[in-house]
């Protein structure tokens, strides 16, 4: 998919015309800068998505769609990967889920782990939270996604462990691990939960915990990756060795 894709909330009831106004218009007609006869997507962000051509550009805000082909649904892929990305300090959260949902990334799970210098709580945590999810749906449309990623609540400790022991492989990258990734037997269909923790690491009893709830320790390679870009290099590793990338 080559086309510029843009959001609409509702995509049932669109036929033959369409007009695309508000913040989205702005930035295909002010920013995009397309012209009639130019090819678009438009999408739900949830897998639904309609094709058209650009007929006219009205003023700033409004771009006038015609041609619509049938609604087509995007079936979920498989195995699905979910990263439960501990929480970064500074903006490296939003690079994390930018990276993380260009390669493929179906689900994020902000983690609060007790070595994280970042702390989500009250307003704060929300509005971080906020930003995370904003900067999935940005770079979903980016990268010509039309099924975004998930991004979850912040999630603790009990709840990584519990989401590790519903999975069909589950993955912590840390320093102990004796086998590395690429060599990993993974599953053809399910659900894999990869863990990345906060630059101070995975604490001893946050490993343990993990390892109980069935998840093995797994080293990427020689060299130690930051946790805003570990998880975006383990998920390509992942998409690669799973079928989903050839």
């Amino acid at each position: 998919m080559t086309a510029p894709v843009f959001v609409v909330d509702e995509l049932k009831g669109i036929t033959t015309e369409f007009v695309l106004d508000g913040p989205e218009g702005r930035h295909a007609v002010s920013v995009k800068r397309l012209r009639p006869g130019e090819d678009v997507v438009l999408t739900d962000g949830r897998g639904r998505w309609i094709e058209g051509v650009v007929k006219a550009a009205e003023g700033k805000d409004r771009l006038v769609i015609a041609d619509l082909a049938a609604l087509v649904e995007e079936p979920p892929e498989s195995p699905r990967i979910t990263v439960v990305q501990a929480l970064p300090k500074g903006d490296r959260g939003e690079l994390a889920v930018e990276t993380m949902t260009e390669v493929g990334v179906d689900a994020i799970v902000p983690w609060a782990a007790s070595r994280c210098i970042t702390q989500w709580k009250g307003d704060r945590g929300l509005k971080a939270l906020g930003k995370w999810r904003s900067t999935a749906r940005e770079a979903g449309k980016q990268s010509r996604r039309v099924r975004f990623p998930e991004v979850a609540d912040a999630a603790t400790t009990k709840q990584v462990a519990a989401l590790l022991a519903g999975a069909d492989f589950a993955a912590v990258l840390h320093e102990s691990g004796e086998e590395r990734l690429a060599t990993a037997e993974l599953p053809a269909q399910g659900e894999i939960v990869l863990v990345v923790g906060p630059e101070g690491g995975v604490s001893p009893e946050e490993l343990a915990q993990f390892r109980d709830a069935g998840a093995k320790a797994y080293v990427l390679g020689p060299t130690v990756l930051r946790t805003s870009t570990a998880g975006t290099a383990a998920a390509a590793l992942l998409l690669g060795r799973t079928g989903r990338w050839s």
